[in-house]
């Protein structure tokens, strides 16, 4: 039996969120590490696997290969608890991951790379990209008044996908301290995934 190889950077959030999703499934996998600032995705033998050079990718066997963390995530998560079988959850579900990947990953993830990796300080962000920031994470610190979760009753992989860079926002010059729903979410979202305490995120408990 092949077992599963995912490729990707421990530090990108958007290859955090398969890493989180197969751990906690406890699918069984080998993790490839790869350099995108090496240029460790653009090889002719990465490209030949992943024509699009991106990561997170992972290879399933039999001459399978899928990029795309988001996809990577619905297709390991198919038949769990993390992406129930009702339609209607499944649909919003789908509405918070492409709302993930268009209104919240663009800033703050870019923003975090900026400063984490180029070591710009944080007032040399983007404006423009500050702004949709902060209004994504407004957003949520709304939609999160009242419950528990983003798209169901439970955990799914919605929570997963803005979960990765939310926890990190604070490495891209964002406050979360002014937003206490979005603390308690991060605090149970690490606490449902097994993870220790962001100490940039002091949740109120």
């Amino acid at each position: 039996m092949c077992t599963m190889k995912i490729y990707g950077d421990v530090l990108s959030g958007n290859c955090q969120k398969v890493r989180f999703v197969a751990d906690h499934l406890r699918l069984p996998y080998t993790w490839v590490p790869v350099d995108t600032l090496k240029g460790e995705s653009r090889t002719p033998d990465y490209l030949a696997k992943f024509p699009q050079g991106q990561v997170p990718a992972i290879e399933a066997g039999n001459g399978r290969f899928l990029a795309q963390s988001n996809a990577i995530m619905r297709y390991l998560a198919r038949g769990s608890r993390l992406l129930p079988d009702d339609s209607w959850a499944q649909a919003k579900i789908d509405e918070w991951l492409f709302w993930e990947q268009y209104s919240h990953e663009p800033y703050i993830a870019v923003c975090r790379f900026h400063m984490l990796y180029q070591h710009k300080p944080k007032e040399a962000r983007e404006a423009w990209r500050v702004e949709r920031g902060e209004k994504a994470l407004n957003l949520m610190e709304s939609e999160l008044g009242g419950r528990d979760w983003l798209a169901a009753s439970s955990f799914t992989i919605a929570d997963i996908a803005l979960f990765a860079y939310t926890r990190l926002a604070p490495e891209g010059g964002f406050d979360l301290q002014s937003r206490p729903n979005l603390r308690v979410w991060v605090a149970r979202c690490e606490n449902v995934l097994g993870l220790a305490p962001n100490p940039n995120v002091i949740a109120s408990r």
